[in-house]
Order: C-alpha cells, then sequence, then structure tokens
C-alpha cells in the first residue's frame, strides 16, 4: 500500500477534460471580460460561452456555479489568479498564461508551455483543496515516473489510484519505493487488482474519476500525453447521499495507460533537470508573509528553458521578460552568493522608469542604488536586502546616514521577505517596504504590454502617501488596476 494519509489525496481538477473549453475561457477572461471577473462579468461569459456551445449550466440554482468551475480551472493550471480590487474581482494572468495566448494558434509550442503550467502547479495549491500535508510538485512526480526506464514510459490508470494519489510528499528514499511498488502492482492479475480495488472504492472511485476521466482525457487532448483506453477491469461506486433513492454512481476503472507523447520526452527531461520534483513547494500557511505575496511567487514561474525551446525571436524582449524573473532569484540568494547580482538587477530594474536614473553605489557606508527621478528633481536611495531567510532587522539610523549622504528624500528596502517586526523599525520613518515579487510582477505587466515608457508617478504618489509602511499591497493594486484594462 502507498504511503497512507488517512486516505487523503491529490485533488485533480475535474470540472472539464476539454482543452479547447480552456483555451475559450482563457481567451474570453483576457479579450471580452478585460480580466474583470466580477458577478456580472461571470454571466456575460457564460452567455458568450453557451453561444459557442461551451457552457451548459446543470444546476438552476446555482447560476454561477459552472462558470465559477472554469475560472477556478484557469487557476488550477496556472494561467494566473483572482485579486480582489475595490471589491470588484480581477483575474492577473501569469507570464507562462500570456504566453499561452501569444502562441494559441501554434498547437507544437502550446503544447510545451502548457506542459510547463504542469511544473509549475504544486500541492498544496492555492486554487483546490489538497489538504496542507501534502507537500510536493505533483505532475512533476508523474513526468519523473513516465521517464523511468523501469517503467517502460507507462502509467497505468490503476497505478495511479492505488500507488500515487495519496503520496503526500517525495524524495529519492521514497521515490524508489514508489518504483517498487508500481512494480509490483503491475504483477498482479486483475482479479487481484480488483479486489484491492473494492476494498476502498469509495476512496479509488474518486481518483480513478478525476485521473481516468478528466486529467488524462484533458493532457492527451493537449497532445502531452498519449493515452489508451484499454478495457474494464471492473467498476466502482460513488457513495450515496442519505436518503437518496436514485441508483450509485458507477465509473469504469480500465487497464488503459499514458505514455509522454511523442517528441516531447526530451524538453521535459531538460525541465526535470532543473526543476527537480524532489524540490520543496512553497508552503502557503507561512505565518510571517501575507498569502497573495506567496501566491505572486508561485504563479511567476517562467523559466527560461521553455523560452529558448520555443523559440523566442525577439532576444531584447526576452531579456526584458527575464528582468523580474531575476529580480526574484537574486533576491532569495539561497546561496549566500547573489547578493552583488540582486544589486545589479535592481538597478536595472529602476532604469526602466523612463524618469529615473539609476547609479550602483554599494559598499560599507552608501545607499545601494541612487535614484535621480528626473520628473520631480528628487533623489531616493533603494537598499536590496537579498536573503534566503526572512529578513530580520532595518536599522533606520544608518539607512538616514546613507540618505543624508546622498540627499535622497526617502529609501525604498526591496527583499523578499521580512519578519513581522521589522515593520516597527521603519514606522515614523522616511523608508517603505517592497517586496521583490511584487516589484518584478509590476515591470513584468509593463514589458509584456509593450510599455516602453515606465513612468515612476504612480510609485512617488504611493511611497509619499506610506512612508513608514510596506506598500507591496498598494503597488500590487495598481498593477491590477493599470492591466485590468489592458487586453
Amino acid at each position: 500500500m502507498a504511503i497512507q494519509v488517512d486516505r487523503e489525496k491529490w485533488i485533480l481538477y475535474k470540472h472539464t477534460n476539454s482543452y479547447e473549453m480552456i483555451k475559450a475561457v482563457a481567451l474570453d477572461v483576457k479579450n471580452q471580460c478585460g480580466t474583470n471577473v466580477s458577478e456580472i462579468e461571470r454571466h456575460r461569459m457564460q452567455q458568450r460561452l453557451a453561444a459557442l456551445n461551451f457552457y451548459k449550466a446543470r444546476n438552476p440554482k446555482m447560476k454561477l456555479d459552472s462558470i465559477n468551475h472554469r475560472i477556478n480551472t484557469l487557476e488550477f493550471f496556472m494561467f494566473g489568479y483572482e485579486s480582489n480590487l475595490n471589491d470588484s474581482k480581477r483575474f492577473i494572468f501569469s507570464p507562462l498564461g500570456n504566453l499561452f495566448l501569444n502562441y494559441i494558434e501554434d498547437e507544437e509550442k502550446l503544447r510545451k508551455i502548457f506542459t510547463t503550467m504542469l511544473f509549475a502547479i504544486q500541492f498544496q495549491h492555492y486554487a483546490n483543496g489538497t489538504p496542507a500535508n501534502f507537500q510536493l510538485y505533483p505532475f512533476r512526480l508523474i513526468f519523473k515516473l513516465l521517464l523511468d526506464p523501469r517503467l517502460n514510459g507507462k502509467l497505468y490508470f490503476a497505478e495511479y489510484a492505488y500507488c500515487i494519489a495519496e503520496i503526500q510528499n517525495i524524495d529519492q528514499s521514497n521515490y524508489e519505493n514508489l518504483v517498487k511498488e508500481i512494480i509490483k502492482f503491475r504483477s498482479f492479475p486483475k482479479e487481484k487488482i480488483r479486489e484491492l480495488m473494492k476494498e476502498d472504492e469509495h476512496y479509488y472511485v474518486t481518483c480513478v474519476y478525476e485521473w481516468q476521466y478528466y486529467i488524462t482525457n484533458l493532457l492527451e487532448e493537449a497532445q502531452i500525453f498519449s493515452r489508451t483506453e484499454g478495457n474494464e477491469i471492473c467498476r466502482l461506486y460513488h457513495p450515496q447521499k442519505p436518503n437518496s433513492k436514485s441508483a450509485p454512481t458507477g465509473r469504469k476503472l480500465n487497464d488503459g495507460f499514458v505514455s509522454i507523447a511523442d517528441g516531447l520526452a526530451t524538453f521535459i527531461a531538460k525541465l526535470l533537470n532543473t526543476y527537480s520534483c524532489f524540490a520543496a513547494p512553497l508552503a502557503l500557511d507561512d505565518p510571517e508573509r501575507m498569502t497573495m505575496d506567496i501566491v505572486k511567487e508561485i504563479y511567476s514561474f517562467y523559466p527560461n528553458i521553455l523560452t529558448s525551446e520555443i523559440g523566442e525571436e525577439d532576444e531584447l524582449q526576452q531579456q526584458l521578460l527575464r528582468l523580474p524573473q531575476m529580480i526574484e532569484e537574486y533576491a532569495n540568494n539561497e546561496e549566500g552568493e547573489t547578493a552583488y547580482l540582486f544589486e545589479d538587477i535592481l538597478k536595472e530594474g529602476f532604469d526602466m522608469f523612463y524618469d529615473v536614473e539609476a547609479h550602483k553605489i554599494g559598499g560599507a557606508g552608501h545607499t545601494d542604488i541612487e535614484c535621480l527621478y528626473f520628473t520631480r528633481k528628487k533623489t531616493f536611495a533603494v537598499e536590496a536586502k537579498s536573503t534566503k531567510n526572512k529578513l530580520g532587522i532595518i536599522n533606520a539610523g544608518r539607512l538616514k546616514a546613507h540618505r543624508e549622504e546622498i540627499g535622497a528624500s526617502y529609501t525604498i528596502v526591496i527583499t523578499p521577505r521580512y519578519v513581522p517586526a521589522v515593520k516597527k523599525d521603519i514606522k515614523g520613518q522616511n523608508i517603505v517596504i517592497l517586496l521583490a515579487n511584487t516589484f518584478s510582477e509590476y515591470l513584468y505587466n509593463h514589458i509584456y504590454h509593450d510599455i516602453r515608457e515606465i513612468l515612476y508617478e504612480d510609485f512617488d504618489d504611493i511611497i509619499i502617501n506610506h512612508l513608514g509602511e510596506d506598500i507591496s499591497k498598494y503597488i500590487s493594486d495598481k498593477t491590477i488596476e493599470k492591466f485590468s484594462a489592458h487586453s
């Protein structure tokens, strides 16, 4: 038996197995809604999708139930995430989501982009109910198993249900145990598999339903999986509701399997070489970080392996699009060696403002970056605080001395994360905190929408009105406000 978690399991999205439906919804959110996904817009969206035969309401009492699932599907597959702005829901497309829409007519590139989106999916997931004790990258594990020569490039439907769906984390040791378990399971005759599945059929039927009926069909249509339907092993039944007079709903478990579609294995191997299935996902329940800050970091996944693979022609744009990702990478300072690179890349980031000139200074007793804001004839300082762990302290006195040296009006401290006590260090000071992923998201959206003249006015207004605070939420809201209208 696989690793037990009190019969808890992965939750895979099962509200559509239509790849074309997902594309239609993504296009509608981007082009028709202008990323506004308020209740009124959802009603309009379902009317448009119904006209295209992509929507049919199944529950008249829950008029938006189906369309809500469609938008949640986009979130699950990493097209982007929902955020609130002035009590209105907005959908923020991720870099991969935007790239997908850019190549909506190129199926060969789309399947590689969608594959990369699967690599970004983690459990625990922001957009589904998989319990918090599941901490792994599910599709990275699936792909690794499919590339493992001991498994002959195949995963059978029953193997997912019996061996994989309840694994809560993965390392090299329990991966080896998993492969051994799958090989052992393959030796069982159909009668034995039927017996095992019937032992807890209410659990296994949901696994089979999500994997065999939905995910594998979807990924076959997306040309990521090749799928062999196989023959029926047994029929599994969902539990009946109390006092139900109808017959229980049954699902066929077949002896079919999936493998990686032709021409995709080499690309997947490249991704696995850099983005391991053994990597630790980001914790959504970090008590010292805002949930949306973690969500931004998760949805910012944008590997250059992909852009090289699909042959992006505009090298300058690709370098610029990499800038926000590099800001996040260097901010995290995983090996303690990227602090100076973080300063360099932040200097490039502030130079992207049309009316700002940035100079790296650095060294003991000096600010990291001096910036001149031409329009309002003022100077400000930027302090780059790269750290693998949370920033624990800000020396306000030292930063004041740095400002006085260059005549700066205020200091922007940019860091990936910090402990809450740091806010006390800057209260009443001409200092603001800006999270690295919020800054990179702001720059990314300007770059993606080809806005060459990024003006600093929005930043300066927010900072002046919120000195002594973390301004990340205000910058994030400004990003949503500006780019909800950009479609």
